[in-house]
């Protein structure tokens, strides 16, 4: 199993109850995609495969340490013929991390529509780049990331093709997981970008506050996929940053809006 594969392997610690493994050096803030992906994952746990998720939509309340491992307990909150709905929350040492909410649904038939005719410049177009800051918690050696930011002010648009590069099975969830871990690294950094910043600047107070993904269609994490976001609008403190993640055929496989902080330092 990858490094990153393993990441989302939980260990059952009672009824509706899962353990997930540090995914970073003790000390370190823990990384919020991987508290959300774990979070998905115990949800998914407490259901029938038949039951796909559809959206996730979570608090980030405390801080973590990447070191220590997640504690994920679920509530049943609804379940129907074919739609159903969970409550997630995380802890570390009994300290609660986040709070999330999770719908899922059985697929029904209707009309679809969805799909990009244009997309920006290819990944192989473009040299590999990295994140766009530290990242000291994320198995990098099985990342392709490529990054293209465009325009300035609010016009900033950020381009982040990424896709694995180490052998992945093929479990439809587990290639979603690893695309709700990927598309919280720096997602709320467009925000401070529109300022002339970044979040490795330490220029200002930022972090990602709150998270919602909303997840459409399939996708394959060991093939590209791009995650183009933007920020709207900012103000009291806070920032929201939207985003779509684009599988490399042009569909949309899911929208995103994050809330994240950024305000001034003391």
């Amino acid at each position: 199993m990858s490094a990153l594969a393993a990441l989302f392997d939980l260990t059952e610690a009672g009824h509706d109850a899962w353990t997930g493994v540090a995914g970073g050096p003790e000390g370190k803030r823990a990384f919020g995609g991987l508290i959300a992906a774990q979070s998905l994952a115990a949800a998914c746990h407490t259901l029938d495969a038949a039951f796909q998720p559809t959206n996730m939509h979570l608090q980030f309340l405390r801080g973590g340490d990447a070191g220590a491992v997640l504690d994920l307990r679920v509530d049943r909150v609804y379940d129907g013929r074919t739609a159903a709905a969970r409550r997630v929350e995380s802890r570390q040492g009994g300290r609660l991390l986040t709070a999330a909410t999770v719908s899922f649904t059985v697929p029904l038939a209707g009309p679809e529509h969805g799909v990009r005719t244009v997309l920006p410049a290819q990944p192989d177009t473009l040299a590999p780049t990295g994140p766009p800051g530290p990242a000291p918690s994320l198995p990098l050696e099985e990342l392709d990331i490529r990054i293209e930011d465009v325009g300035s002010g609010p016009d900033f648009v950020r381009r982040m093709w990424w896709r694995v590069t180490a052998p992945l099975p093929d479990v439809p969830l587990l290639h979603t997981l690893i695309a709700v871990y990927i598309t919280d690294l720096y997602g709320v950094d467009p925000a401070s970008q529109v300022h002339g910043h970044s979040m490795s600047d330490r220029t200002h107070r930022t972090g990602t506050t709150d998270s919602s993904i909303w997840l459409h269609q399939s996708v394959r994490a060991d093939e590209w996929n791009l995650l183009e976001s933007s920020s709207p609008a900012a103000a009291r403190g806070r920032s929201v940053i939207t985003a779509s993640l684009v599988r490399a055929d042009g569909v949309i496989a899911a929208t995103l809006v994050q809330e994240g902080l950024l305000a001034d330092r003391d």
